[in-house]
């Protein structure tokens, strides 16, 4: 290679990538206005969103207080909690080797 061409190397790469740092900084200062500007619309539509939902809850919370439960008594009286129990501490860690304990 020529050292003409070589010369030319250095000095165009580097202005190259100077030019386009220097462009990326112009496009993001003229953007980010905008940019910010969406994301706090963004952000005010989310809080009423999470607003809403509060009133909802508060209003069905008052609802169901004013009215009287209307679940049949028959429902209510087969309704049981369900209690799941682990198995006995003994033997459940023999089918797995790394659980057991030493």
């Amino acid at each position: 290679m020529s050292s003409a061409f070589l010369a030319l190397i250095w000095w165009v790469v580097p202005a190259v990538a100077l030019s386009g740092a220097l462009l990326y900084v112009l496009w993001v200062t003229k953007f980010e206005g905008k940019f910010q500007q969406e994301t706090q619309r963004s952000v005010g539509q989310f809080q009423r969103f999470q607003e809403s939902l509060r009133d909802s809850q508060a209003r069905d919370v008052a609802a169901e207080a004013v009215q009287p439960s209307t679940t049949p008594s028959a429902v209510v009286a087969n309704s049981k909690t369900q209690i799941i129990k682990p198995d006995a501490a003994d033997d459940s860690f023999d089918d797995n080797p790394f659980l057991k304990k030493s």
